[in-house]
């Protein structure tokens, strides 16, 4: 069974990696898509640091 953990290629703290290796897609795609919900109103910055404190390292 898979689980949602931090991924192994940090660039910050891991969870777009994370997420990226949970659904096997490219690091990029979430990261780029994470970076538009930051510019799209800047709720992607309290996600991403929620997201950070809640999942579980490796």
């Amino acid at each position: 069974m898979k689980r949602l953990t931090k991924g192994n290629d940090r660039k910050i703290a891991g969870v777009c990696s994370g997420i990226a290796e949970y659904f096997d897609i490219d690091p990029t795609i979430v990261r780029l898509v994470w970076l538009l919900f930051v510019l799209g109103g800047g709720s992607g910055i309290l996600v991403y640091i929620i997201a950070a404190i809640i999942m579980p390292e490796y």
